[in-house]
């Protein structure tokens, strides 16, 4: 259905959202079918910040209903009996060896599911990417926190390469998590399990994307499958009780500061592992960001780390400054950054880029007519 909505209209490219209300499902189940379809070559991710897909030259085949070359959910995929909980747990499922607490690394790069590459960060002594898969190994739930831009997505990507992702808003529900009933071309309704039940039946990592905007009551349905019980029960399934296989672990992400974004006590204490992370400028050099771009944006966070501002570029800010003087030149990435800040906090950052730049810079705006 996800494919047939991208072939119908070539070119375009659409965010999981914006399918939703195509197709009138949930938001959450949309964002996974796109991301399978991408991981089996049948669609391509053209933005990462929203989200977005557009079809490519295998997708029409997806749309008619083509295998894929990996598992993908239906509407027709049989719910797992309600009786068998006991069996699930204690069977070994094939996806252990993706969490081995052996470093699975070579040198000081990871390459994510996406073919991008992370560079790997310190964490409590050891490398960041070892350190949460251990804390998978021991069932303990990690929670990231920081700016957006900072890397938090990439970090767990490189951690884990079996996620699901439900991508957190305000409109983000309960059937985003565990599943919904949905219409057959026949007419009939079957339920299809939502990433929540997906993650604990195959024993592989859910991530919370945005988890804080998720309204509370919502975000309460995958605590049981956190504590001591691993098990959920689906009140919309006639009562389904599905428990956690061995490898199911939950991560999830918070940018404190962000409007609607609230980090309550329920949640904080479901998350005994918490990792604050911020930009590593001396890696935005490394990668051949401009040496000016990289001053500025030391200066300004440290002004935020003192209240006087609200923003401060991070890692994604500045390989965008990258991106764009390579296609532009320095004074236009100069300017871009200027307009990139929130607009109470503007005047600074021009005063910080003006000087560090040496010259009269604006933020980017139409010209007359040429």
């Amino acid at each position: 259905m996800v494919a047939k909505a991208l072939v119908d209209n070539p070119g375009a490219e659409y965010t999981p959202r914006e399918i939703a209300k195509l197709t009138g499902h949930s938001s959450g189940a949309i964002g996974n079918a796109m991301k399978t379809l991408t991981a089996t070559g049948q669609a391509e991710q053209t933005n990462s910040k929203p989200l977005r897909y557009r079809a490519n030259t295998h997708t029409g085949a997806a749309a008619a209903g083509a295998p894929a070359t990996a598992p993908t959910p239906t509407a027709s995929t049989p719910a797992a009996p309600a009786a068998k909980p006991a069996t699930r747990r204690a069977r070994k499922t094939p996806t252990a060896p993706a969490h081995s607490t052996a470093p699975a690394r070579s040198g000081t790069v990871v390459t994510r599911p996406n073919g991008q590459q992370y560079h790997l960060r310190t964490l409590a002594g050891r490398a960041d990417v070892d350190v949460l898969r251990t804390m998978r190994d021991h069932e303990v739930p990690v929670l990231l926190y920081g700016p957006p831009g900072t890397g938090k997505t990439s970090l767990i990507e490189a951690a884990y390469g079996d996620l699901l992702t439900v991508q957190g808003d305000s409109d983000t529900t309960v059937a985003d998590f565990v599943g919904e009933y949905t219409q057959n071309p026949d007419g009939t309704f079957a339920f299809v399990h939502g990433p929540l039940v997906r993650a604990m039946r195959e024993g592989r990592v859910l991530f919370i994307d945005d988890a804080t905007l998720i309204p509370p009551t919502v975000l309460a349905c995958a605590y049981p499958a956190m504590d001591g019980r691993r098990e959920i029960v689906i009140k919309a399934h006639s009562g389904e009780i599905v428990t956690a296989a061995p490898g199911f672990f939950v991560v999830a992400g918070h940018n404190p500061g962000v409007h609607g974004a609230i980090l309550s006590d329920a949640l904080a204490s479901r998350f005994a592992f918490q990792v604050q992370v911020g930009s590593d400028y001396d890696l935005a050099g490394q990668l051949g960001v401009d040496s000016k771009a990289v001053r500025v944006a030391r200066n300004l966070a440290s002004r935020h780390g003192k209240g006087e501002i609200g923003w401060a570029p991070q890692l994604r800010e500045l390989l965008a400054f990258q991106k764009i003087a390579a296609a532009t030149d320095i004074p236009t990435a100069a300017a871009n950054l200027i307009g990139a800040a929130p607009e109470d906090d503007r005047p600074i950052v021009a005063d910080v880029v003006r000087a560090v730049f040496g010259a009269r810079l604006e933020p980017l705006a139409l010209g007359t007519r040429i």
